[in-house]
């Protein structure tokens, strides 16, 4: 079942500490959590995932993220939602750079279907 933006970001806990704060983005449930590292100039497939949504949290700056019809320069600590079926594409403007990704759902790399891929994947 998609969640939707607004239940994705629903998720997101900031918790104000003595020493500063932390913010928890899932809390005992079953996600998959990895850093995506794009190297300089580079992109990944402009892709879908039916079986799956995605929070994307950025960790550095030089990074570019098409989500559907839009192109979004983000910097880093922005956090950009990506709902299964939504076509989607991360790259480099210049800088190697780091995505935090939080997928909910079932996260298989097989539940990819690609519509451009610069490395001739299908």
């Amino acid at each position: 079942m998609s969640l939707s933006e607004n239940n994705i970001r629903k998720k997101i806990i900031q918790d104000i500490r003595p020493w500063g704060n932390f913010k928890r983005y899932a809390h005992n449930e079953e996600c998959t959590v990895k850093i995506l590292t794009v190297e300089p100039n580079q992109m990944l497939s402009k892709q879908v995932h039916k079986k799956r949504d995605e929070l994307w949290v950025i960790l550095d700056e030089g990074l570019r993220v098409e989500l559907d019809d839009k192109i979004i320069d983000p910097k880093p600590g922005d956090e950009i939602v990506i709902l299964r079926n939504s076509k989607h594409r991360l790259s480099s403007t210049g800088k190697k750079g780091k995505v935090l990704e939080i997928s909910f759902g079932y996260a298989d790399e097989n539940d990819i279907e690609r519509f451009e891929d610069i490395y001739g994947r299908e």
